[in-house]
């Protein structure tokens, strides 16, 4: 779909603006900045739901306290639609406020240090050549099957103390619960399916890790509950439901979306290859060119209010649009351009404030080690055919193909 510049503003987006956007996406956006701000959307179908699209709008919003992430907060039909198709999701942190966000948030905070995700970086980049290795020798291979999902999927398991028998079934439940809930009644009864395996089978580890702890992640969330004793074992569930989703998908979209828009770049390409001390700001330019992560996750108007002079009405739906505020011409100079040494960079994919992405620094982690080992070992990275985009009912923008080829494989 394309937008006009001239479209008159109380036009109401379709749903297809999330889920079919087409290849003018950006300069949809970009319409859409430079008419207002805030625009209604019809997402969750036959909801009252808006768009807020400009950068300094979007940073406000995330501290908005009247902006609810609480799932009561929502129109009771959502309500009940989450609770009978995916109640596994309601009771972690990303659905929840102050003061329960902040009890919820500590039960995870120091997993995720910056300083004992570096700790990781050995086996991080162990598994990163593990992968490598089985790649064919100059292909073609799908990047975002063969590497960019592996990678994150098999670190967050490892991370977890989940065994590598049960990866793809903790794969697809998890890829159903992230577009939690559906529009259908079809995928919503499939989405029911996964919420209830899921639940039984993270009931499990926990009883395991009760009675034979280790050192995995699942083990160290279990002693911090039972030691402070404010945590219910749903919560537990919940909590590691969000982290497989979060710690798989977003980190395999950054490292898909990354290296399309680098192959679309070869002068930046090459520039990372020759310069590889340059992965951390290339991590963040990647972040901002093409969000992993394109819309906010659940927010409701908790009172009758306005954004940027739009009247939001009580529990009515706020889709926070990072990758459009990451385009923003008012905060980042020449925003359509691909500059992997670009600085300052405060683009807003890993959210802001209360709610900045807990698992943010594991990711950045995973990607400044992803891209520059491809490129030292995969000479001649390109293109094999067209990307494959995914338009589904997430929160995400990803690949389902990336076609490539090398000229050799080089050893480690």
């Amino acid at each position: 779909m394309t937008i006009e510049p001239s479209a008159p503003e109380a036009a109401v987006l379709p749903p297809e603006f999330f889920n079919d956007p087409g290849e003018n996406r950006h300069a949809d956006l970009a319409a859409l900045r430079a008419q207002c701000p805030v625009h209604k959307i019809n997402h969750p179908p036959g909801a009252e739901a808006y768009i807020v699209v400009d950068y300094a709008t979007v940073s406000a919003a995330f501290s908005d306290p009247r902006l609810s992430k609480r799932t009561d907060n929502a129109p009771e039909w959502f309500r009940a639609l989450l609770a009978d198709s995916s109640p596994v999701l309601t009771k972690n942190m990303l659905v929840a406020d102050p003061p329960e966000h902040t009890r919820l948030r500590k039960l995870v905070a120091k997993a995720f240090t910056p300083r004992r995700m570096e700790l990781l970086r050995p086996r991080v980049q162990e598994i990163t050549d593990e992968l490598i290795d089985a790649l064919p020798a100059t292909g073609p291979v799908n990047l975002v099957s063969e590497f960019a999902f592996a990678l994150p999927m098999r670190v967050i398991c490892e991370f977890l103390g989940v065994p590598l028998a049960d990866r793809p079934r903790l794969h697809e439940w998890g890829t159903l619960l992230s577009g939690a809930p559906y529009p259908d009644e079809e995928t919503n009864l499939r989405l029911k399916w996964a919420s209830e395996q899921i639940e039984s089978y993270l009931k499990e580890q926990i009883a395991a890790r009760r009675t034979e702890p280790g050192e995995d992640l699942v083990s160290a969330l279990v002693r911090a509950a039972d030691e402070d004793d404010v945590f219910s074992d749903d919560e537990l569930v919940s909590t590691l439901v969000l982290l497989i989703i979060a710690g798989h998908k977003t980190t395999a979209n950054l490292i898909g979306n990354g290296t399309e828009a680098l192959l679309r770049h070869p002068d930046q390409l090459e520039l990372l290859r020759t310069r590889p001390e340059l992965a951390p700001t290339a991590i963040e330019e990647f972040l901002r060119f093409e969000a992993p992560v394109f819309r906010g996750t659940l927010r409701v108007a908790a009172e009758d209010m306005q954004i940027a002079g739009v009247d939001i009405p009580k529990e009515a739906f706020v889709h926070l649009m990072m990758t459009s505020a990451n385009r923003d011409p008012e905060q980042f100079e020449d925003p359509d351009r691909l500059d992997i040494s670009r600085s300052p960079n405060r683009h807003l994919s890993f959210g802001h404030g209360a709610h900045f992405c807990a698992g943010a620094p594991l990711s950045r982690v995973e990607g400044q080690i992803a891209f520059t080992t491809l490129l030292r070992r995969l000479p001649g990275l390109r293109l094999a055919e067209p990307p494959k985009w995914l338009y589904d009912n997430s929160t995400s923008r990803g690949l389902s193909e990336l076609l490539v080829s090398y000229d050799e494989k080089l050893p480690r």
